[in-house]
């Protein structure tokens, strides 16, 4: 499976919180970071980030692009059942066949133009 499919696919388990899927697809040396987490290991993850699906409305990737090496971005859009549209980046690190660390950069406020 190409570094791309990986991350889409982990993604998906993430929506669908199929934990079973998503700890196949996350190695078990992941690094998770963003603006709210620092550098946290796969149960830190598993245990603050994963289970936050039921905050969304709906969340969709917009694009997945190889970024060179072993490294995908990936840009996805959401909205929070609390109201506001977002978009948010990750650049997101596979190995064989698995996540093993992923950045993640907040956008702002999507606005209708």
């Amino acid at each position: 499976m190409a570094n791309v499919d990986v991350v889409r696919a982990c993604m998906e388990s993430y929506l669908a919180q199929d934990r079973e899927t998503a700890d196949r697809l996350i190695a078990e040396d992941f690094v998770f970071t963003s603006p709210q987490d620092d550098h946290i290991d796969k149960a830190a993850f598993f245990e603050r980030c994963f289970p936050t699906v039921d905050r969304l409305r709906y969340q969709k990737v917009l694009e997945a692009v190889p970024a060179g090496g072993d490294d995908v971005f990936l840009l996805y859009e959401y909205e929070l059942k609390t109201g506001g549209r977002y978009r948010n980046v990750e650049l997101i690190t596979v190995r064989d066949g698995r996540l093993t660390e992923t950045q993640v950069f907040f956008g702002g406020l999507v606005r209708e133009t």
